[in-house]
């Protein structure tokens, strides 16, 4: 379990990290994107207007907390941000159910999906049992 948790870990976390430090910078298609979710978010919770200060820091939080996860550095505390960051970001970038054109509803149907996926691996990290012995980089205990 040892080296699978390590690689899940490195797997995971890595794909955070890249899309995260292109989040940070170049945040400008990203928040045109997430602009219509962060109006409808922003009815419920006080959040600044600069959209591109949004997205900059949830891309610094997935890269940082990717970074963590991927070299095993506080796993459980590294998922639970990421997925923390990862909800507002599925809800914003991917609301397929708003889509009329067929094709690119389906496609954002497909991201959704993938994040919810991410979204799961990561409720499995922040999840699992510590370990009494050894660090397998994940929390996660075989047994």
């Amino acid at each position: 379990m040892d080296i699978l948790g390590r690689l899940g870990g490195a797997l995971l976390g890595g794909s955070f990290a890249v899309f995260g430090s292109g989040a940070v910078r170049d945040p400008a298609p990203l928040a045109k994107l997430a602009g219509p979710a962060l109006e409808e978010i922003r009815k419920v919770v006080p959040l600044p207007k600069d959209d591109e200060l949004l997205v900059r820091v949830n891309g610094a939080v997935q890269t940082g907390a990717g970074a963590a996860l991927a070299i095993g550095l506080f796993p459980r505390t590294s998922a639970l941000a990421l997925a923390g960051s990862l909800i507002p970001t599925t809800y914003a970038g991917h609301a397929f159910w708003t889509i009329e054109d067929p094709a690119q509803r389906k496609a954002q149907r497909t991201q959704f999906l993938k994040n919810a996926a991410m979204l799961g691996g990561l409720l499995v990290v922040a999840g699992g049992r510590r370990k009494t012995g050894g660090a397998s980089g994940t929390g996660i205990s075989a047994g």
